[in-house]
């Protein structure tokens, strides 16, 4: 059975559909009996979801967004 190290590092590879039958079959054997390696995964899948779901081409205000965010930060959490 994997490890949970290997299980996560082969978590891309997995997802994206690139392991042999057998690398398939031993990280679905690990997934079965380890709750916090099945949790990885599915917050890997909520991730991919939401990268595919973001734009091409960043907002044009990507800079401006980003000054108001930290000015507010400022604000709310002085030094």
């Amino acid at each position: 059975m994997l490890t949970c190290k290997e299980q996560v590092a082969r978590s891309s590879d997995y997802l994206e559909g690139q392991l042999s039958f057998r690398e398939k079959l031993m990280v679905r054997h690990h997934l079965m009996f380890c709750p916090n390696c099945r949790r990885f995964m599915r917050q890997m899948r909520l991730m991919q979801a939401t990268l595919k779901a973001l734009p091409e081409q960043a907002d044009e205000n990507v800079d401006a967004l980003a000054e108001r965010l930290a000015e507010q930060r400022r604000k709310d959490n002085p030094l």
